[in-house]
Order: structure tokens, then sequence, then C-alpha cells
């Protein structure tokens, strides 16, 4: 049997029970699910969220990288997402 009402996370679930999950669905959680089930199909993404969380502490050195990275933002030298790909296309 599917999930309790209220409950998130079932080991296993038949379509008819996903059916029935689905159709008892409020009106406004509509979009929400259609976005879940969505990400749902797509294994790229199945296997990111599946993947184990990175456990690996972070150090002094990774620290100061970041403090330097955000230090270059807020002084505008953050390069533009459309010019990164500009410049990596343009690079090979």
């Amino acid at each position: 049997m599917g999930p309790a009402r209220g409950e998130c996370y079932v080991e296993f679930v038949t379509r008819a029970e996903l059916h029935r999950i689905v159709d008892d669905l409020p009106d406004e959680s509509l979009d929400a699910a259609a976005m879940l089930l969505a990400r749902a199909s797509d294994p790229v993404l199945v296997g990111l969220e599946a993947a184990p969380l990175d456990d690996e502490p972070v150090t002094e050195e990774d620290r100061m990288a970041a403090d330097e990275g955000w230090a270059a933002y807020r002084r505008g030298e953050a390069v533009d997402l459309d010019d990164f790909r500009a410049e990596r296309e343009a690079n090979g």
C-alpha cells in the first residue's frame, strides 16, 4: 500500500497506488507534483539524487578558496554565465 496522508517516503508503491495518490491531491498541489514526477523520470537527476552526500570535511584551504571567490564576486569580478559559456565554446 502507498503512503498514508502526510508520509513522505515509501519503500515500494504500485502504479495503481501512485494513481490514487495523484487523484487525491488538491488542485493547488498539482504543479508541484508534476515537477516532482518530471524529475523522477530523468535518469540523470535520479542518479544525482541517489548519490551519497559529500561527507568530506571542509579544509582550511577550502574555506580560504570560498572566501576569495565570494570576495571577488563582491568586487564585481564574477564572470557572467553567458560570457563563460561563449569563452568555453571558443576554446573548445
